[in-house]
């Protein structure tokens, strides 16, 4: 039933998986993602299998057709058959040398590859020699394949590279990524499996549409393969972001011994404020983190006047207006602009009357005007060396007086609905 089917639909079958193998070979030269190296193999795999698949469906159309152009269809497309079917396989054994030299860590090449390479070599000339001698078929004079004795020559040199393939990927598959070691095992056994059934059902191009087959597969693989590494690498930058982030504040923390906890508590509060105005998950996570570093520059400013009991001097209080430039300076060369702003411009008015540049309303980035209403609030619920956190209700009348000249009135009114909420006084130093 199953051999019936395919009889009665494998040149369509070919029709739609060479259509697959072009538009893979495309996108696989347009993903960037992949290294020059990968990416020239796979496309070549596909190409080289949309052209298996061409060619042996060109095969069956111009068979028995004995004008010109039939007699040179039949030949050549018989050729390139036989040819692609070795190219496709030399196109795993070099995307497996790639692999194992990069994901799997072999600074040699397994000897086993390198034999494959050979068996290449030596297959592409047994199908050239075959064209002039008749080794592994012939034609009728009605212009028709037949196989000749030695024709299961041909299959030798693809199953045993397809069988060193398979003990090299056994060998060394904990090397590899669960997905990538089923593609490639898949990719030997199935084909093999299509190979045995051949033999018995002349007529059928089970190998190459296997072969083919599986050639997308494993590029599918490669492709998830990758998302992973992609996903797996940018989780261990945000880590190591995270790690670095959390290594700051410890060092300003450790230094301004009065200030403990405001950091986190002021990227908390700023994170509140962004949710209630409506950010994004990822706008949310960026404005927490901004906030985390919002002082990051008093690295900067000398441990005797930010530790200082009492009151500071106009020349000490000049000091500490400095950490926001040292803040930008310090965090200059890290990707994410928004951590800059953060540090560079909290201090900023929204009446254009802060420091230390002087800007002013929708001048000011978003993130500092946001930081700026949780600075202040977390400054007035805070212990400081001169007095205790102020009461809430005096809090509240604090940012409302704010509201239009020091902050942003929006983000002032979304810190006026939170305190409002805050019946039992939570948001403070104390928690």
């Amino acid at each position: 039933m199953f051999i019936d089917f395919l009889q009665a639909h494998q040149l369509n079958i070919m029709l739609f998986l060479g259509g697959i193998c072009c538009t893979l070979t495309i996108l696989t030269l347009l993903t960037r993602s992949l290294s020059g190296e990968r990416r020239h193999i796979l496309a070549q795999l596909e190409f080289g299998s949309m052209l298996l698949l061409t060619a042996d469906r060109s095969a069956y159309i111009y068979r028995g057709n004995v004008s010109t152009l039939g007699f040179w269809m039949v030949r050549v497309s018989n050729f390139l058959v036989y040819f692609c079917t070795l190219f496709v396989i030399f196109c795993i054994t070099r995307y497996l040398i790639d692999l194992f030299r990069n994901e799997g860590g072999l600074t040699e090449v397994s000897k086993r590859l390198r034999l494959c390479k050979i068996l290449f070599y030596i297959g592409v000339v047994l199908v050239i020699v075959s064209q002039f001698t008749g080794l592994y078929y012939t034609f009728d004079e009605l212009n028709r394949y037949q196989r000749s004795p030695l024709n299961m020559l041909c299959f030798v040199i693809p199953v045993a590279v397809s069988v060193i393939h398979l003990s090299v990927v056994i060998q060394h598959r904990r090397r590899l990524s669960r997905g990538l070691v089923v593609s490639l095992v898949l990719n030997t056994v199935v084909p093999l499996m299509a190979g045995i059934l051949q033999m018995f059902a002349y007529g059928l191009s089970l190998i190459n549409i296997s072969v083919v087959g599986m050639s997308v597969l494993l590029y599918v693989f490669a492709l998830l393969d990758l998302e992973e590494k992609l996903e797996t690498a940018h989780e261990q930058e945000h880590a190591l972001f995270v790690e670095t982030a959390t290594a700051l504040v410890n060092a300003i923390e450790k230094k301004d011994t009065y200030t403990r906890g405001h950091s986190r508590r002021v990227a908390v509060y700023s994170m509140m404020i962004a949710r209630e105005a409506g950010k994004s998950a990822k706008e949310c996570d960026e404005i927490y983190y901004a906030g985390l570093l919002h002082d990051v520059g008093k690295i900067g400013v000398a441990g005797s006047i930010i530790n200082k009991n009492g009151r500071l001097t106009d020349e000490e209080f000049g000091e500490i207006k400095k950490h926001p430039a040292y803040g930008e300076e310090i965090l200059r060369d890290i990707e994410h602009p928004y951590l800059r702003a953060g540090a560079q411009y909290h201090h900023e008015r929204y009446d254009g009357k802060g420091y230390p540049t002087g800007l002013s309303g929708k001048e000011l980035p978003e993130v500092a005007r946001i930081i700026a209403v949780a600075d202040s609030y977390d400054a007035m619920t805070s212990k400081r060396s001169y007095r205790d956190p102020l009461p809430q209700q005096k809090v509240r009348e604090e940012i409302v007086k704010g509201i239009g000249t020091q902050f942003d009135p929006e983000f002032a009114e979304i810190m006026v609905g939170l305190i409002d909420r805050d019946v039992h006084y939570s948001m403070r130093e104390s928690n």
